[in-house]
């Protein structure tokens, strides 16, 4: 499998999780404030992060406000748009160098593949400590891990 497919793979991965952390958020009447704020913060900055490889500026703040529908349109907006750009990418785009500034104002260089990468990982890393706050407050998360979107066929 080439990169390209790769990476096209784990984006529908985090596209699935994503939706299934959302599905289990709207089925409580009042879900925990926190795993909302948590999962704001992975559609936030995987659009800042896409906003950083198309060399944009930003458009939400790291640590957003968002409503559950808000989550949704903006989850789906930027899922979109991950895949419109590898659509059209070869493997060999993954290594064109990006600069940037982070939230800090420190500047930064590194290559789309590392972005990518860790636009996944940062999400994964930030839906276990939802499916955490969710367990802390008594309700159960959704079962999001890569191998089960696998074994279910959610993913290809």
């Amino acid at each position: 499998m080439d990169n390209i497919s790769h990476l096209h793979r784990l984006f529908a991965y985090d596209t699935w999780a994503n939706r299934e952390v959302l599905a289990s958020l709207r089925k409580l009447e009042k879900p925990p404030s926190r795993s909302v704020q948590l999962l704001g913060h992975i559609i936030s900055a995987q659009r800042l992060w896409f906003e950083r490889i198309e060399a944009r500026p930003q458009t939400l703040p790291v640590w957003p406000t968002l409503s559950l529908l808000q989550c949704e349109e903006e989850a789906a907006d930027v899922s979109k748009r991950f895949e419109n750009y590898l659509n059209g990418k070869d493997d060999g785009s993954l290594s064109k160098k990006v600069s940037y500034t982070n939230s800090k104002g420190e500047s930064f260089t590194s290559d789309v593949q590392d972005i990518l990468m860790h636009a996944i990982m940062h999400s994964v890393y930030h839906r276990g400590q939802i499916a955490a706050d969710m367990r802390a407050a008594g309700f159960k998360p959704a079962y999001t891990d890569f191998i089960h979107s696998i074994r279910q066929g959610f993913v290809g």
